[in-house]
């Protein structure tokens, strides 16, 4: 199969394979990654060092003559003392070489096609290019950008590098990102940079740079490194006899010119496929947003009715990604806290019953000294209600419903280890919360009892609200624990009302109270901002039926979701043995 038809044939496959890139927490943001086009770009790479991305032709000069005529100019160059003679490489044996080159193709050292560690002797008050570590891209044309300086303020303690020089960052995580370049614009032609550089200086006039360049950029160089890397975690760099001496498969000159030309055009046709692709499931997010809002916003039953029927006809080509699925469960929320998921029972108690039962309630416990007395909150007006809620339901505030209050540690285990010395009582911080799926089943800290006196235990059932680093995470404690003050405990006077009810609140409302957070290294929001936000409030039996009806919304749409995450994988693998295949063929 030509490369051609191996793009086109497979342009589905390269274009619709997704990988989504989550870091942690439910509430955390999420970005994709256009799977199936960075595989198709990393064998483009392939197939050019291997010989198979252009047809050989018989006319060329082969490249054994042309390896010697390079080591006889390096040998006249060394001779002139232009450049210094380098220890010998060993010879490549036929164990290491990894496969089969094409006619007129030869294996080759990058330390026999250039010199290696090259100096410059340079004026001092030359101005010369800078170029640190940052200004070298990972493209594989190897752009990079360049500060100017004075020759005398960089040539100590950095890498020399002239206009041609090719640059391979020799570093973690920057060699296996591909941080590579070949230096072009230099100020003078000259200029210094990064120690985290290997540099090689090809003997003018021989080589095609960009196409060894493709070689350093080729996932099978980048694979062949990592293991050859040495030094600590963090800082492990790949030597400088890996880099001169791994074996480089070595084409014809005038091939050279071919491959790279022909990657350009590959590579062009890979970014009108990446942007048509993301503009596509821009759109795609769009029109996700735009009908599910049509939901939230209708005025009665009968326009939610009819725009449902309209999203139900065409829900297999609506909901096909993850983002389309979160949206979804984020609507069925808006819907339940809005009152027009389930329809509404004339004969429940009113909610206005529900308030002044509870009042009552926290009367009472105010006056056994249960909970502290807490300042009366604001009349609600009607200009402060965001939305008209059905008949029997009552605009609140969490403080009328239930206890609202921060976690309390003075200290914690790893500023005072006298604290969880001997622990058995779990101490849940914003992570556990951010990383829980609805019901915190686990802990990665204890406190013992002194850790417990300077605390408060809150019961198995409370619900838990992050106001520091992720604000608004919510989920509900699985055992009895502790919180630091990072972490708010909400818990109803009422044990029979379900809790859940407003954890799905808070989770329609995180948008909402992120706005609060100032903008700073560690995002906070206080306890009156929670105590302030306007709850809708439903009768008591019809809490339980939204509750109800939203856990089995919500199990549907994981079963959903699995079904896509395993076609994705389904398509990721796809996408891995086409590649595999294409190589081995």
């Amino acid at each position: 199969m030509s490369t051609q038809q191996l793009i086109t044939e497979h342009i589905d496959l390269w274009t619709s394979t997704i990988k989504a890139k989550k870091t942690q927490g439910r509430g955390s943001n999420k970005k994709r990654e256009l799977y199936g086009i960075k595989k198709l770009r990393e064998l483009i790479l392939e197939l050019a060092v291997r010989g198979k991305l252009v047809p050989q032709d018989p006319s060329d000069e082969p490249a054994s003559v042309l390896l010697e005529r390079i080591a006889a100019e390096k040998a006249q160059l060394i001779r002139d003392k232009k450049i210094k003679k380098q220890k010998a490489l060993p010879e490549i044996t036929d164990d290491e070489k990894p496969f089969s080159l094409p006619k007129a193709w030869e294996w080759t050292q990058l330390g026999q096609v250039s010199e290696i560690a090259p100096r410059n002797n340079l004026e001092n008050d030359l101005e010369v290019g800078f170029v640190p570590m940052p200004m070298i891209s990972t493209s594989y044309k190897g752009d990079h950008k360049q500060e100017v300086k004075i020759w005398s303020e960089i040539k100590k303690g950095y890498t020399h590098f002239a206009n041609g020089d090719i640059g391979l960052a020799k570093i973690t995580p920057c060699f296996e990102n591909s941080k590579a370049a070949v230096f072009r614009n230099l100020k003078n032609g000259y200029g210094a940079g990064t120690t985290e550089l290997h540099i090689a200086r090809p003997i003018s006039g021989t080589i095609n740079t960009l196409f060894i360049l493709l070689y350093l950029k080729a996932p099978m160089f980048l694979e062949k490194g990592k293991p050859k890397m040495t030094g600590s975690a963090g800082q492990k760099r790949i030597p400088n006899d890996f880099f001169s001496g791994n074996p480089l498969p070595f084409p014809p000159l005038a091939e050279q010119h071919r491959i790279v030309t022909k990657v350009d055009k590959l590579m062009a046709l890979c970014d009108q496929l990446e942007q048509q692709t993301e503009s596509s499931l821009d759109a795609h997010k769009l029109l996700v947003d735009t009908l599910l809002s049509t939901l939230t916003d209708a005025r009665n039953a009968n326009e939610l009715s009819d725009n449902w029927t309209r999203i139900a006809n065409h829900f297999d080509t609506l909901i096909t990604t993850d983002y389309a699925v979160e949206q979804l469960k984020q609507t069925i929320l808006q819907l339940a806290v809005m009152g027009k998921l389930i329809p509404q029972n004339p004969n429940d108690e009113p909610a206005s019953k529900l308030l002044k039962r509870i009042a009552v309630e926290k009367e009472q416990l105010v006056k056994d000294k249960k909970i502290k007395k807490q300042n009366p909150l604001p009349e609600i007006t009607v200009e402060e209600k965001p939305f008209e809620l059905p008949e029997g339901w009552e605009w609140c505030r969490l403080p009328d419903i239930g206890d609202l209050a921060r976690g309390k540690s003075k200290h914690r285990p790893r500023n005072d280890p006298s604290l969880y010395l001997g622990g058995t009582i779990p101490l849940v911080q914003t992570g556990d919360v951010s990383r829980a799926n609805g019901v915190i089943e686990t802990y990665t800290a204890l406190y013992n009892e002194t850790g417990l006196a300077q605390s408060k235990l809150w019961p198995k059932g409370t619900m838990c609200i992050t106001i520091a680093a992720n604000i608004a995470d919510t989920s509900i404690l699985g055992f009895d624990a502790c919180f630091p003050d990072s972490v708010v405990g909400y818990t109803p006077f009422d044990e029979k009302i379900n809790v859940k009810y407003f954890e799905f609140f808070i989770r329609t409302a995180k948008n909402h109270l992120e706005e609060y957070a100032p903008s700073t290294a560690q995002k906070n929001i206080n306890l009156e901002i929670l105590s302030q936000l306007l709850v809708p409030c439903p009768p008591f039996k019809e809490i339980s039926r939204i509750v109800a009806k939203v856990d089995e919304l919500m199990s549907l749409c994981d079963q959903l979701k699995t079904q896509l995450n395993d076609a994705q994988t389904t398509q990721l693998h796809l996408s891995d043995a086409v590649v595999k295949n294409a190589l081995t063929s």
